[in-house]
């Protein structure tokens, strides 16, 4: 009779690893391969929405969303966080920084991608896309965003002439 009370003993926590693993494997596929593998994202991270310091978490999905819109929307023009119209204005994060208004903020970038302007902030440009709400919804231009400033900050290469 103890044998098999420690034989259902033993029978629990080996069913719980089996379907924490399931469930990590499942999670695990619904995140971006280049999320993981060049920005080393597997948890929530937190990127600067304004000037007044607020903040957000963005989870790995959501940047691997961010990845999936750029691919479709922006890397024509964007190979690697590079800008093939007008080189000298990469998506490196010095260049987000020195823009103006600095598009290194969450609120800024989204600004942008909804009306996007010259590098000095003077006057609309049409060298990027427009992205409209009707097209792009708040929370997905938002992981766009979340995805092109984690790149500038954290993938080797992004915005540079040398990957």
């Amino acid at each position: 009779m103890l044998r098999q009370f420690f034989a259902r003993l033993l029978i629990l926590p080996i069913c719980l690893m089996v379907y924490c693993s399931s469930n990590l494997q499942a999670n695990a596929a619904t995140i971006d391969p280049y999320i993981v593998r060049y920005l080393h994202i597997t948890e929530p991270i937190t990127l600067d929405v304004d000037e007044q310091g607020n903040q957000r978490l963005f989870s790995p999905q959501e940047l691997s969303l961010g990845k999936k819109l750029f691919e479709s929307n922006c890397i024509n023009c964007h190979v690697g966080g590079a800008t093939l119209p007008d080189p000298q204005v990469s998506l490196s994060l010095e260049k987000l920084q020195a823009a103006s208004p600095r598009r290194d903020l969450l609120d800024n970038l989204v600004a942008f991608m909804r009306q996007p302007m010259t590098y000095d902030g003077t006057q609309e440009t049409y060298w990027c896309r427009q992205l409209s709400p009707s097209s792009v919804s708040q929370q997905q231009v938002e992981s766009l965003a979340a995805f092109v400033l984690t790149a500038a900050q954290k993938a080797p290469g992004w915005g540079t002439d040398s990957f």
